[in-house]
């Protein structure tokens, strides 16, 4: 694999609080159509579900999000993700997730990052938090001047506002939480979630 950005056209970010829902989610979450699983980092469970999910559902390409030191980059690499978001970078967290061997997506909110990044020859990030962060009349107008650069916003989208970001020239994918909404997380209703998966899979990039 050499892009995350190709795997499908949204990528569920999951927070997971028990590691014994990892494997049915994923598999529902793939089953749907989203292969591409980022679970963040947020909670204790995290490692073990990414462990969970790369042994046992082999048709997902299971990532690690929230990723913020050298440390995490190489606690979810060991755990079997096969590919790393950050919020946000750092030359030490860069140098990191370029030293891990897998694909990874470090976050960018402002021009400047940007700029920072591709003369560091990295070409694709992850635009965070997109919708406080200028949503896409921001992408839209770095577009022109930034062309070298390919993004997977995230943060505050939704199913109503995926398909604008897919129809932007930079943006390759989205991040997002709606296709797992909390209640059907807790009723462990996993056909609901893939339901949700195969909506969301089905967005592509509209007519501009």
């Amino acid at each position: 694999m050499t892009s995350v950005l190709e795997l499908a056209p949204v990528i569920p970010v999951v927070v997971i609080e028990d590691a014994e829902d990892a494997v049915p989610l994923a598999r529902a979450l793939v089953a749907g159509g989203l292969p591409a699983i980022e679970v963040t980092l947020r909670t204790p469970a995290a490692p073990d579900a990414i462990r969970a999910i790369a042994a046992e559902v082999p048709d997902a390409v299971v990532g690690a999000g929230t990723v913020i030191s050298p440390v995490q980059v190489e606690t979810a690499v060991s755990a079997g993700a096969r590919f790393l978001v950050s919020p946000g970078w750092t030359d030490a967290l860069l140098d990191a997730m370029r030293d891990s061997g897998v694909p990874f997506l470090p976050g960018v909110s402002t021009v400047s990052e940007v700029v920072a990044l591709l003369e560091r020859g990295v070409t694709e990030m992850k635009f965070f938090p997109a919708e406080a962060a200028g949503g896409k009349p921001y992408l839209k107008s770095i577009s022109g001047p930034l062309p070298g650069a390919r993004f997977c916003p995230t943060g505050g989208i939704s199913r109503e506002s995926a398909p604008g970001y897919l129809a932007l020239p930079n943006v390759a994918c989205v991040g997002g939480t709606w296709m797992l909404p909390p209640d059907a997380l807790a009723a462990k209703d996993w056909s609901r979630v893939e339901a949700l998966a195969a909506e969301a899979a089905s967005l592509g990039a509209p007519a501009a």
